[in-house]
């Protein structure tokens, strides 16, 4: 059983006008919990709760990349050499796939 949203509008407060609306909006991608592909019009406001998720996502990502930065300054600061800290990076991107 697929739960389908309300039409009800809370800015208009009536039935959502939907294309004349400019909160109507299309969202293309990949659905941040699911994976599945997303090419559908909706509510700019019903949209939130999904692009929050992907938002808190990307910021975990990026603060991943920059603490494996600082990891790798701290290695070079400590003296070791900068062929290590290459070939230690480079088996990392390896093991992760990337």
């Amino acid at each position: 059983m697929k739960i389908e949203p309300g039409t009800h509008c809370p800015l208009l407060d009536k039935e959502c006008i939907q294309f004349k609306c400019v909160l109507w909006t299309q969202l293309r991608g990949t659905h941040p919990q699911t994976g599945q592909e997303v090419d559908e019009y909706s509510c700019a406001i019903a949209w939130l709760p999904m692009l929050l998720i992907e938002n808190a996502k990307e910021v975990k990502q990026g603060a991943a990349a920059t603490e494996s930065f600082r990891n790798v300054m701290l290695e070079l600061n400590k003296g070791t050499p900068p062929e290590v800290i290459e070939d230690r990076a480079m088996r990392r991107a390896i093991k992760d796939g990337g």
